[in-house]
């Protein structure tokens, strides 16, 4: 199998030096094990979405020296394939309509059990209002959220959660070959409780958008043929969610390698906000590229 990473910004602003960084060590990784890069245009957020973005990303890219095989995948050509994962999960009962909005789901919280977590990789994590009381027969609704039973979903992967050598715990592996944020390594364990606990019900498909990121992440991947996936570590947390989703959808799951965060002086992550640190703003005040592989360290 061909060593295979991807970059896959959204043309929603100007890319960043965090994202220089990202791009250019996904890069490096794949010509130094002589395999490909390829560039991905994750466009499913069509109300923040705009071309000239995109274009400015090729660009950006390409004055950086980073070059990929086209046509690049778009995330917009792709929704049916997104759907028929959707119906599936749907068949499996392991969907569920979701009415509830942000202040809904920030009142029923409260006050959080102690040492319970009360936020998880997708902001607060959800209470399971509507998880009794929503139906999971007939045909799948159309423009309404839904979220996966991640419990349900956990519970019925006997081939991906497998009692530890200390037969005391089920758990689920996955290999990661940079470090977490407290510097984990290695194969990853987590348990189906883990993901009960700290990611709790997440969205698969949202309202006028017909996917979320969760869901067409992990697609996306297969369907290029991602060995390594190399991202910031401010996804680390998200990689079970990720890794259940391959194990219920029959996809393979990839090495994973999350970097660190390129910051602000004040140790701040860099935003698409951070218009300052803007490639294209770099680009103008005369830096090379050489330059901007010094300043995030490669």
């Amino acid at each position: 199998m061909t060593f295979t990473t991807r970059f896959a910004p959204s043309p929603t602003g100007p890319l960043h030096l965090g994202h220089a960084y990202s791009a250019l060590l996904a890069s490096d990784m794949a010509a130094a094990e002589g395999g490909q890069f390829l560039l991905r245009i994750e466009d499913i957020d069509r109300s923040r979405c705009r071309p000239h973005w995109e274009e400015q990303i090729y660009d950006d890219l390409n004055w950086l020296g980073i070059t990929w095989p086209e046509p690049v995948m778009r995330q917009s050509s792709r929704m049916s394939t997104y759907e028929d994962a959707l119906k599936s999960l749907w068949s499996q009962g392991l969907l569920y309509p979701c009415s509830c909005n942000r202040r809904d789901i920030a009142a029923a919280v409260g006050a959080p059990q102690e040492g319970v977590p009360l936020h998880g990789p997708d902001g607060i994590i959800y209470p399971g209002t509507c998880r009794e009381v929503s139906t999971r027969t007939g045909s799948m609704p159309v423009n309404l959220p839904l979220r996966l039973d991640i419990s349900k979903a956990a519970n019925s992967l006997s081939n991906l959660f497998k009692i530890n050598a200390q037969q005391t715990v089920k758990t689920a592996l996955f290999e990661e070959s940079g470090a977490s944020p407290c510097g984990l390594t290695g194969q990853i364990p987590f348990t189906a409780k883990e993901l009960t606990d700290s990611i709790g019900d997440v969205v698969l498909s949202r309202r006028e958008m017909g996917t979320s990121y969760h869901l067409s992440v992990v697609l996306d991947d297969a369907a290029q043929g991602i060995t390594h996936v190399v991202r910031g570590q401010d996804l680390f947390e998200a990689t079970r969610i990720h890794v259940l989703l391959q194990a219920l959808l029959g996809l393979p799951t990839p090495v994973y390698h999350h970097h660190k965060l390129i910051r602000d002086d004040a140790g701040k992550r860099l935003a698409k906000r951070d218009d300052a640190r803007a490639i294209s703003k770099y680009r103008a005040e005369g830096a090379s590229a050489k330059q901007i592989r010094a300043m995030v360290g490669l």
